[in-house]
């Protein structure tokens, strides 16, 4: 007999993971920032180096561990949403069977750990678990979906995710305009 609850923690190891090797690297940033502006070695005077490395990485590892589980809750939340609106299921088995999908952000998450020296090398890591993922889920969801259901759960997630970064990318730079104009020149 197989336990369905067995993978069930991988979600959350894959976060760990991809946490754990973003926030290595911003860690190196920000002590990199941290020593051009003149405030690392005052730090040093009332903490030690290494109490010093673990409290940033901790800290960048918090907020990448947001980051990342705001963005599986909101992939969840558009997975079920896609097959609520283009599937026959009912009974809700291809969102169960989508779940062992797990394994590929966990394998991706692990293999991000041997890229820490290079952000866009766990960048592509990431993206690549997420493509791959996102043919799984195409694949597993192909049963009990009619080809135009698949085509629909298809677009459905690629414009729920342009819409989602496109207004990302627009309030950003929006601030980044307002601030920039707010400056004295």
């Amino acid at each position: 007999m197989k336990n369905k609850y067995l993978t069930s923690y991988f979600p959350l190891m894959a976060i760990l993971l991809f946490s754990l090797s973003f926030s290595a690297i911003a860690e190196k940033e920000l002590l990199g920032w941290l020593l051009g502006i003149g405030v690392y070695e005052g730090m040093k005077e009332f903490f030690p180096e290494a109490g010093i490395k673990l409290a940033l990485l901790i800290i960048c590892m918090a907020c990448c561990f947001m980051i990342f589980a705001a963005l599986k809750l909101i992939a969840d939340t558009i997975n079920g949403l896609s097959l609520l609106f283009f599937s026959r299921d009912e009974s809700g088995e291809a969102i169960a069977k989508s779940r062992s999908g797990s394994v590929i952000y966990l394998a991706g998450g692990a293999l991000s750990l041997f890229s820490f020296f290079s952000f866009y090398a766990m960048l592509g890591i990431f993206l690549a678990a997420t493509v791959i993922y996102f043919i799984y889920f195409v694949y597993i969801s192909g049963n009990s979906i009619s080809p135009a259901g698949l085509i629909g759960i298809i677009f459905f997630q690629v414009i729920s995710w342009a819409s989602l970064l496109s207004i990302l990318l627009f309030i950003t730079l929006k601030l980044y305009n307002s601030v920039m104009a707010s400056l004295p020149v």
